[in-house]
């Protein structure tokens, strides 16, 4: 009895299949998945890749972590008045924020691109737009885990933060503005040169960053002509821009979404236009 059913179930089942109309239901619909679909999986993946890599675990987490608890904690760099710990994280966010979307991401794309993990990239639908966006949105999910694993930090340290609604929400765009040019100059970086320049250019623009771009310690110090040099980076601007709105109170400065927007269009356009899949 119950054999016999279940027979008869199955060709009840397969039977549409011999109709006219409904064998459509059944047949394979090929093409390309929606770019948002796309780009999606592409992003899960780079996450994934990301959290899994000790050596940008290192670059994008203990070391920001190192800065903010050493520096804090000793009296080495003369970062002005008031507590030190509210001086410093600021720009440590900053570095964070740079560490990820530029360096590490610039470090390996490189060498995606030399061991041909983007040459077959290249050969899916994805785009050279889809790969960009994929990539941004996998550092924005870490830069969230950094915000958190910094902050907490932070206030064990006694950081005392004086931000106001409005002054968040442009901090907020201020991070997904530097999040969009560092990302785009990091893929152009990674999509025409050498891993091996990529690697070597990718760790001296951090360092040079760390010394130049306001991160531990305001560039109103600095010489004339190397303070204005230095106005127009993209790093000095975030972390200036996060230090008004978390030590201050007040809104980043219109100058500040200004030199990130100029670096995120001149950088987004170059690497569509350049970027090379192998």
């Amino acid at each position: 009895m119950t054999e016999h059913t279940f027979t008869a179930s199955a060709g009840a089942a397969a039977a549409p299949a011999t109709g006219g109309d409904d064998v459509s239901l059944f047949a394979p619909a090929p093409g390309a998945a929606p770019m948002w679909r796309m780009v999606a999986s592409q992003a899960g993946m780079e996450l994934r890749v990301m959290l899994r890599h000790g050596e940008q675990f290192l670059l994008t987490m203990v070391i920001p972590v190192l800065l903010l608890v050493g520096f804090s904690l000793t009296s080495v760099l003369d970062v002005g008045e008031g507590p030190r710990v509210d001086a410093l994280t600021p720009g440590v966010l900053a570095l964070a924020v740079m560490s990820t979307s530029f360096t590490g991401l610039a470090i390996g794309t490189g060498f995606e691109r030399r061991y041909g993990v983007l040459k077959r990239l290249g050969a899916t639908p994805l785009s050279r737009f889809g790969l960009l966006a994929a990539k941004t949105l996998a550092v924005l999910g870490v830069q969230a885990i950094q915000a958190v694993v910094l902050c907490t930090v932070a206030l064990a340290l006694g950081w005392s933060p004086s931000p106001t609604p409005g002054s968040v929400l442009a901090a907020v765009a201020l991070v997904l503005l530097a999040t969009a040019a560092f990302s785009s100059l990091a893929l152009l970086m990674a999509g025409t040169l050498r891993a091996e320049a990529t690697l070597a250019g990718a760790n001296l623009v951090y360092v040079l960053m760390l010394g130049l771009g306001g991160v531990l310690f305001p560039t109103s110090g600095f010489p004339g002509p190397l303070e204005r040099a230095a106005s127009v980076l993209p790093v000095t601007a975030l972390s200036s821009g996060l230090r008004a709105v978390l030590t201050e109170g007040s809104p980043p400065s219109p100058g500040a979404f200004a030199v990130l927007a100029v670096w995120a269009l001149v950088g987004g356009l170059l690497a569509s236009r350049l970027f090379r899949w192998d």
